[in-house]
């Protein structure tokens, strides 16, 4: 699948279990008190960073993903 069929798939047109159902993967998650996976995020300017760098500046983060509608 390249890049442009995710993103379509991604931004789905309506807000059903069919459409956002496939991209839940809790099994998947770390679970809850464990520390995340370290990767690597990207700031709104383009420029990179790592999930280790939040964690090294503050006690507590929390981290959002995903479309809010």
């Amino acid at each position: 699948m390249n890049e442009s069929d995710l993103t379509a798939r991604y931004n789905y047109d309506a807000f059903v279990p069919e459409k956002f159902g496939p991209w839940l993967n809790f099994d998947a998650s770390p679970p809850l008190g464990r520390p995340a996976p370290d990767f690597p995020l990207w700031r709104l300017d383009g420029s990179e960073m790592r999930l280790s760098d939040v964690w090294s500046a503050h006690a507590y983060s929390v981290v959002e993903f995903g479309s809010f509608t």
